[in-house]
């Protein structure tokens, strides 16, 4: 895509996202509902149920992804909009040497303050998975619909809206960070905390690179090491 195509306005970026989110937390509600019976109070407890977490990603993930290609496609290609570059292999090496890094320290802080290095949310999630026989399905959904979906919005859709100028970077990687950390409500502050430093480095990364395959790449594998910590804390 043109540099000379001009993306959404900043508030408009706001909007169309927001609107791409709910849309697609409506529409995983909405199956839940009729499915399951659940309504807006049961939510809260769809970790418990293994088939109706991995549902719920299954569904409302593409339907934030649909309406984002959609709004980007609007203002030119939608690919180059959203960052849909692939990374150089250095590129990679630097990206995964960084989510390592930052993972030692997240679980050594964990360490320190005496916290379990496992959030109940993941055990609750794997042991549900587990009892409904759909692990497969779950490790597919944390480690690439939902790498996929909040990286096209965070770090592709909002990213390209608001990066104006060059100087804008850094207020840009924070902000998003900052909306991606507030997403994460399953959490407690500590682990938000952690969050929002994985979205600063995914935002850099993002910056410098250009590419938000590669920040999908770095957030599924972050997802992936949370998985296998819940697994081998839960089998010891």
């Amino acid at each position: 895509m043109s540099d000379t195509v001009k993306p959404w306005g900043v508030i408009a970026t706001f909007v169309l996202g927001a609107i791409a989110l709910l849309a697609g937390q409506f529409s995983g509600i909405a199956v839940l509902s009729t499915l399951y019976g659940l309504n807006l109070g049961d939510i809260a407890t769809v970790s418990q149920d293994g088939g109706a977490i991995v549902l719920f990603i299954l569904v409302s993930a593409p339907v934030q992804l649909v309406v984002l290609i959609i709004a980007a496609t609007y203002k030119g290609e939608a690919a180059a909009y959203l960052g849909y570059k692939l990374p150089r292999r250095s590129e990679v090496v630097v990206g995964v040497a960084a989510v390592a890094a930052l993972i030692v320290v997240g679980d050594m802080a964990n360490w320190l303050v005496g916290r379990n290095i496992v959030d109940r949310f993941q055990t609750d999630i794997y042991q549900a998975a587990t009892n409904a026989n759909i692990l497969p399905l779950l490790l597919l959904a944390i480690t690439i619909f939902i790498p996929v979906t909040e990286e096209s919005l965070f770090r592709g859709f909002l990213f390209r809206g608001w990066l104006r100028e060059p100087h804008h970077a850094w207020p840009v990687i924070v902000f998003t960070a900052g909306l991606f950390a507030i997403i994460h409500v399953q959490y407690d502050w500590f682990l938000i905390a952690q969050v929002f430093a994985f979205g600063v480095l995914f935002g850099w990364m993002r910056w410098a690179t250009g590419s938000t395959i590669l920040t999908m790449l770095l957030h599924g594998l972050v997802n992936l090491e949370g998985m296998i910590e819940t697994i081998l804390t839960l089998n010891n």
